[in-house]
């Protein structure tokens, strides 16, 4: 991603290695309390196996790989999924490719799908998969336009609620990261604000854009939070997990932030309430729930899932680790304390100079004890001429992998 919006355009490729570099610090824990918000008993969790998810994996790669339309979905990361009414399954895209994409051999000789160079790269988008588990659209793009010039949006987090408190009309909340163009360190864009987005039903039509949480305001760019890398349903509340951008100012760690909601008010803004170290508060300014801006901290992109009352955080190891390797961390409540990390797990990459990063659970696809997890795959120069060659030449390095875990009790 580079300095500007248009330049990213060319060598920019989505969350990419801002998040591979963000995602790979983690937590250090506190001692347990008792604090059982969002209610059910809360248990020590841990992974406890993990399996590919081929299938998933395996349909992302028969649509990309279609070359029957040339306006459709060939690659994206930011992975994220929200089920429908009628059963349908929405995946929600940050940058993402399009265009038409070619059967190996490609140029230089290689056995890859390829896509021409000058494929055209957009900031979101949107797939519908059917009820059966086939991708069969991809909404006209981008979904979200640009706030302004220099700006854009990224899909995360999204929720089927009522139109207005106890509405039986349903429509989709998605919330927004919106980001400028900046200099170094930002060469991925400076933090500016949390939006959440209206889709009608059943037609998936934008409606509308509200600023929840405008950080404009906060001098130091790696202190403005952006919330929605993944939400969590619990009790009468949705509870909304985010994170700063401390890394990109050259800090060990970013450190995780909690706001919540009550079920079904994403897009009032005067309804949301965040963690202020010790009480929940409308107009407060965030403190961190996770981290402690030094020496530990966790990236934006971790997800979040509740089960049988206990939370359980995924996120990219710490160090080296964290290019390649998925841990968890679990509480009993969204502000902490996180016990951990348990027990990690490293899933399939491609050959190459490459990095897993933003997993994502996606609890539409879960069942019992099983869990489907994403992960997005980028490759390490992904700002360069040379990563946009290499993720042109192997279309398959910029589509997300599935695994499935299953978790057990943490002695």
């Amino acid at each position: 991603m580079p300095d500007d919006a248009r330049a990213r355009r060319q060598n920019g490729t989505g969350l990419g290695i801002l998040l591979a570099l963000v995602c790979a610090a983690v937590l250090l824990t506190a001692l347990p309390d008792d604090d059982r918000e969002g209610g059910g008993a809360c248990t020590a969790r841990t992974l406890t196996s993990w399996a590919a998810e081929e299938r998933l994996t395996d349909e992302f790669a028969r649509y990309g790989d279609d070359a029957t339309r040339t306006d459709d979905w060939t690659g994206g990361d930011g992975t994220h999924s929200v089920r429908l009414p009628d059963g349908r399954l929405l995946w929600l895209f940050s940058d993402t490719y399009l265009g038409q994409v070619h059967g190996p051999p490609n140029p230089v000789g290689e056995s890859y799908t390829w896509r021409d160079a000058a494929a055209p790269l957009v900031r979101n988008s949107a797939v519908v998969m059917s009820e059966s588990g086939r991708l069969e659209q991809t909404l006209p793009t981008p979904v979200f336009p640009d706030p302004a010039p220099q700006q854009w949006r990224w899909p995360v987090a999204a929720r089927v609620e009522p139109r207005s408190p106890g509405s039986s009309e349903q429509v989709v909340r998605v919330l927004l990261w919106t980001r400028t163009a900046g200099q170094s360190p930002w060469i991925y864009g400076v933090p500016t604000a949390t939006e959440v987005a209206t889709l009608s039903l059943p037609d998936l039509r934008l409606e509308g854009i509200t600023t929840i949480l405008d950080q404009r305001a906060v001098a130091d760019p790696s202190r403005r939070v952006l919330f929605g890398t993944t939400a969590v349903d619990a009790g009468d509340w949705t509870y909304v997990f985010g994170g700063d951008d401390g890394q990109a100012a050259s800090r060990p760690a970013s450190q995780a932030y909690v706001a919540r909601v009550p079920r079904g008010g994403l897009a009032e803004p005067g309804a949301w309430e965040y963690w202020d170290g010790s009480r929940w508060a409308v107009r407060a300014a965030p403190q961190p729930v996770l981290g402690d801006g030094r020496n530990t901290g966790v990236g934006s992109a971790f997800s979040v899932v509740r089960e049988d009352g206990t939370y359980v955080l995924f996120t990219m190891a710490a160090g080296a680790a964290g290019l390649t390797t998925v841990t968890s961390y679990w509480a009993c409540s969204p502000t902490g304390p996180w016990h951990g990390p348990t027990r990690s797990f490293s899933p399939s990459l491609p050959q190459g100079e490459v990095a897993a990063y933003n997993p994502q659970v996606h609890p539409e696809l879960s069942d019992g004890n099983r869990l489907v997890l994403s992960y997005d795959v980028n490759w390490l120069d992904a700002t360069g001429t040379s990563g946009q060659a290499n993720l042109s030449r192997n279309v398959s390095l910029y589509r997300p992998r599935f695994v499935s875990l299953r978790l057990g009790s943490a002695p």
